[in-house]
């Protein structure tokens, strides 16, 4: 029988215990610092964030961040400082700051005065310090309580400005949760792009940035650019963009210097205005997706107030680029047709070389419009009659609570798919069947993806085929056998995705299986291993005389002892670009006709491990 609901059953929380109880409503997920969208990034991006609105307004040249081998984190900026009178209420205060006002704070990213409040609730060690005219004042905390409180300002000749160091509370994140330094960097690097009169120090390197916008598009940008750049700045936005021969688009977006990765209505406008601007100076009303094809942008706006739709301020929702100002629409529309229009006018190459890409867009969708019928024929049939799907329940394009967990597997042939189908999670997992070796899509048109009946079948089983905002499962997860063969085709499907796909990499979806290559156990215990070492460790544990059992194959391993390795515990690879690579040149290495170079790669590579298993 359910308890009575009485007066003692309603609870009020104070601002450390809501925020310690619910982090996910202040800092999305709370992740181990694999993803870049980790908690433990956006304490540091709020942390961070307060710095680079002192530099916006003018104060402050210099931040330096730093983060030593524990986990200990420390920024330091040369601005104002906070008012050393309120330094209590700037920590541990809850709706408490200075950008309510305005006036001090025009454009800033945080608004709520929660930022630096969720950083503290979530640290076992938090410490605040800010020094002006000539003094210094510092308390620390720990999980959001005050520990030391230096209560009066002492004589300090520092350079005025703030200090935040904190420490992540292990009781809250994972115990292995770490920062990956290659993600602070990036942040570091987009903090420069976003204020080229700014220097950000991390760990002893200087990010600085002398062209914004267009830095960081020379610096992201995967493919060979049709044409230089363009970049448009003016009062409050900044736009540089270029077209590839890729099929996709890519967008990086930014509100007063927050990175919106979800986009949001400035990108929404961007992509609408973008197109008018284009149709009036070569006066043809070419179709959107033609002009937007192959286009790599980025966007900075600079707005009042901005609205956004979470605490992580991942995606923008205002209107408009103040309250009760213009729209955001009309905004970007202006400054694109007068500052895009004038540009074009006087850079025929740059017109032409524009135009020419439009048009080859346009052929190669007239080309495949004949096939995308016959794909979307097919992909009407597979959702009833597709054997090689395996479905789950919960999937990443809906509300569900579970939506992150969605996971599709693919596997090669059917011994494989049988038995992750018998054991996988039908909530959350689902399980999609080669019939072999696929194709080789390298140098490919884009045609190919509809003609081939399994690719064709594997894009409406993912639901990419106008993009990745629909995809229908989180986690996209290559399950082949380590062996020659699971090697190909995984290096096939990976050509794929990054041909045709990128964004499903870029993203952070894609990932590889790791599956055991033993198995030692004993009449108590099984230990799966998944390495040489990890199998001699297990033998020293179990005892010479333990059964060992070398599987060959994901066919060999039971429904059973494949929930293990699917499970909570499963290793996955995260698929990743290689730093200063492209993926024309990754492609062309790997699959492409450069024989003796690939050999020689092999070779060299075999003989380092071989080496290594020796020694």
């Amino acid at each position: 029988m359910a308890s009575d609901y009485t007066e003692s059953d309603i609870k009020s929380l104070d601002w450390r215990e809501h925020i310690r109880m619910r982090p996910g409503m202040y800092i999305g997920k709370l992740g181990d610092g694999g993803s870049p969208d980790d908690g433990l990034y956006i304490l540091l991006k709020e942390a961070v964030d307060n710095s680079i609105d002192e530099h916006i307004m003018g104060h402050g040249k210099e931040v330096r961040i730093s983060i030593d081998e524990e986990g200990r984190v420390e920024v330091r900026d040369f601005g104002r400082g906070i008012p050393l009178g309120k330094l209590y209420d700037c920590a541990a205060q809850i709706n408490t700051g200075a950008k309510y006002d305005s006036e001090a704070f025009k454009k800033s990213v945080g608004l709520n005065g929660v930022g630096i409040k969720a950083v503290n609730a979530l640290s076992t060690f938090f410490e605040i310090q800010a020094w002006r005219e000539g003094k210094t004042k510092a308390l620390e905390f720990s999980k959001g309580q005050l520990t030391v409180d230096m209560k009066n300002p002492r004589k300090d000749d520092g350079q005025t400005g703030t200090r935040l160091a904190f420490e992540l509370d292990r009781t809250i994140f994972p115990a292995k949760a770490k920062f990956r330094e290659a993600f602070v960097e990036k942040m570091c690097r987009y903090y420069s792009y976003l204020n080229p009169a700014l220097t950000v120090v991390f760990n002893g390197t200087k990010y600085r940035s002398k062209d914004g916008l267009l830095d960081l598009l020379r610096e992201e940008m995967e493919n060979e650019a049709l044409y230089p750049p363009i970049h448009l700045v003016g009062n409050d936005i900044e736009i540089a963009f270029t077209h590839s021969e890729e099929s996709g688009e890519e967008y990086y977006t930014f509100v007063n210097g927050q990175n919106t990765s979800q986009g949001g209505t400035h990108l929404a406008a961007f992509r609408e205005q973008l197109v008018q601007v284009i149709r009036g100076f070569y006066k043809k009303q070419y179709d959107p997706s033609d002009i937007r094809a192959g286009i790599e942008a980025a966007i900075c706006v600079r707005i009042i107030e901005p609205v956004f739709e979470s605490q992580t301020k991942t995606k923008l929702g205002s209107t408009t680029v103040a309250p009760e100002g213009e729209s955001l629409r009309t905004f970007i529309g202006n400054f694109l047709k007068l500052n895009l229009d004038n540009y074009l006018h006087k850079n025929p190459q740059t017109a032409e070389a524009i135009q020419k890409r439009i048009q080859a867009a346009e052929r190669e969708r007239k080309d495949l419009k004949g096939i995308q019928k016959l794909a979307r024929e097919r992909s009407r049939q597979a959702k009833v009659h597709n054997k090689k799907l395996r479905d789950c329940r919960v999937r990443f394009d809906s509300k569900h609570k579970r939506r992150e967990e969605s996971t599709l597997f693919i596997t090669e042939g059917d011994s494989a798919s049988g038995s992750i189908t018998k054991s996988r999670d039908v909530e959350t997992q689902a399980v999609f069947s080669l019939r072999g070796k696929p194709l080789n899509t390298f140098s490919l048109p884009r045609k190919i993806v509809y003609e081939n009946e399994e690719f064709a079948l594997l894009q409406a089983a993912l639901n990419i085929e106008d993009g990745i905002s629909e995809l229908r499962y989180n986690n996209v997860v290559i399950a082949t056998d380590a062996d020659v063969d699971g090697m190909h085709i995984r290096l096939l499907l990976l050509t794929f995705f990054l041909q045709f796909f990128p964004e499903l990499i870029r993203d952070g979806h894609l990932y590889i299986l790791q599956t055991p290559l033993f198995r030692v156990r004993n009449k108590k215990e099984t230990i799966y291993c998944y390495d040489d070492a990890e199998r001699q460790k297990a033998l020293s544990k179990l005892g010479k005389n333990a059964e060992i059992t070398r599987f060959k194959g994901l066919g060999e391993i039971s429904p059973d002892e494949f929930k293990f390795m699917i499970g909570p515990d499963m290793r996955l690879d995260p698929v990743e670009y290689e730093e200063g690579k492209s993926v024309k040149e990754l492609l062309t290495f790997y699959m492409g006709k450069n024989t003796p170079n690939r050999q020689e790669f092999i070779i060299e590579n075999l003989r380092e491990d071989v080496d290594r298993q020796v020694a």
